[in-house]
């Protein structure tokens, strides 16, 4: 099925830092950011939009037990995983698993704006962490805002 970019999800180290650099320097707007303490969550994210372009930033909420910290221990800062929209998320998984790709179920979540999201194994994905998300019917209008 037809994905496209939705997002880059950034992990860093320094939030305002990172917001002030994106702002600042790379000319974007700070459209969101808020908090997520859900267990395997445990983030801030701040929503960045360049150009149209969306860009994440992560930064871990819990240093124990955030996805976010453990990428940052093992990877370090940087790009944390590329997104793709699709028109039906469920359809996407059951592909994707007839494919032999595996997701983590343990990711598959919805977010605080309604866009419903799980990650591809990275072991399938050639060591990239994909995150297919999409939009149920009433929160397309955020997405075409740029709300993510």
């Amino acid at each position: 099925m037809n994905k496209i970019l939705d997002h880059i999800g950034i992990a860093v180290r320094d939030m305002e830092k990172s917001i002030q650099f994106h702002i600042e320097i790379l000319g974007g707007t700070l459209v969101d950011r808020y908090r997520s303490d859900k267990p395997g969550v445990e983030s801030e994210i701040a929503v960045i939009d360049l150009n149209g372009s969306r860009i994440e930033l992560l930064s871990p909420t819990n240093n124990t037990t955030s996805p976010i910290a453990r990428f940052l221990k093992q990877k370090g800062k940087g790009v944390h995983h590329v997104a793709y929209r699709v028109h039906n998320l469920l359809k996407e998984i059951e592909d994707a698993k007839q494919n032999g790709i595996r997701v983590l179920e343990d990711t598959y979540r919805t977010n605080k704006h309604g866009r419903r999201l799980i990650y591809l194994n990275p072991a399938d994905t050639e060591g990239t962490i994909i995150e297919y998300c999409d939009y149920p019917e009433g929160n397309q209008l955020k997405a075409d805002q740029g709300i993510t």
